[in-house]
């Protein structure tokens, strides 16, 4: 079968196309023909060794997290894949049945990559970590992302207040998901532009450590920090909670967000859908900063 693995750590070039043998489930895992896999910044890491100690791989290593496919039996099925394993970037994956829901109804198959790490993230971000509840004050660092969409979408349904910030080629896909307050963090720093304090940091973003402190500023005593990137410092002092987070494969919470999407609730932005072949160029735009939202990679014809 095709797959895109690195043989080794580094820059995107060590992408290349190989011809491998098509993988046996054993037990506890299901076969799943690929639709398509997704980019994430995570395989961006992996690719290039940052993560090699906290997540070490066996090389080769097939890359791609998101998995959208049907497996043999026909289902239409969607997942959040380990890690370390081998991934999706190839036309068949071995997936832990644990990790697998049903696909959306309402969506073509491939766009439903889009949905199952960004969105788990958004999700145990808000409600896991941060306990958001209706009428919270919530800022979103980082909505114009693949994250940050479904995060905005998220704290509006429970009933939140949202500020999100991004950049002016997002702001109007992030207003459309139902951003309150959208900040353009090019224009000056986030921190100047938030007039009142807020219950809720959700940080996407790599940030230097004023940056970060200025956000822990803006929560009001007993609020929450969330951040998936950089650390957030600590305010026992005003007790603010500061949190890093990491998410996890949960096939029961992807269920009842495909519910949403299919209910019509959650809106699925997919913002460029690019061939298998094309995974290299992918992971270079990424680091060009090129890519906006949610990149889909197609395996299947």
């Amino acid at each position: 079968m095709r797959a895109i693995r690195f043989h080794e750590f580094g820059e995107p070039g060590v992408l290349r196309p190989d011809e491998i043998d098509r993988p046996v489930a054993g037990p506890g895992e299901i076969l799943v023909r690929v639709a398509a896999t997704s980019f994430n910044p995570v395989d961006a890491a992996l690719r290039a060794g940052y993560l090699r100690e906290a997540m070490p791989l066996t090389l080769p290593h097939t890359p791609g997290v998101d998995v959208a496919g049907t497996t043999e039996g026909g289902r239409r099925v969607i997942g959040f894949l380990p890690m370390t394993g081998a991934g999706a970037a190839a036309e068949w994956v071995a997936a832990p049945a644990g990790v697998l829901t049903d696909a959306p109804a309402s969506i073509p198959l491939a766009d439903a990559a889009a949905v199952p790490a960004v969105a788990l993230t958004a999700w145990q971000g808000l409600f896991e970590h941060a306990g958001l509840q209706a009428g919270q004050r919530v800022l979103v660092n980082g909505a114009g992302g693949g994250v940050g969409g479904y995060a905005v979408q998220f704290a509006k349904a429970a009933g939140a207040h949202v500020l999100a910030t991004a950049s002016a080629r997002s702001v109007r896909t992030v207003e459309e998901q139902g951003a309150d307050e959208v900040i353009d963090y090019t224009a000056g720093p986030v921190a100047e532009a938030v007039t009142e304090p807020v219950d809720v940091v959700l940080n996407l973003v790599r940030a230097d450590d004023a940056t970060m402190a200025a956000l822990v500023r803006l929560v009001r005593p007993g609020g929450v920090v969330v951040t998936t990137a950089s650390p957030a410092p600590e305010d026992a002092e005003r007790k603010v909670t500061t949190i890093s987070m990491y998410v996890r494969s949960d096939a029961a919470q992807l269920a009842r967000i495909v519910e949403r999407i299919d209910a019509g609730a959650v809106k699925v932005d997919v913002s460029a859908r690019r061939p298998l072949a094309e995974l290299a160029a992918v992971h270079e735009d990424s680091e060009a900063g090129r890519l906006r939202g949610k990149v889909v990679i197609e395996v299947a014809p």
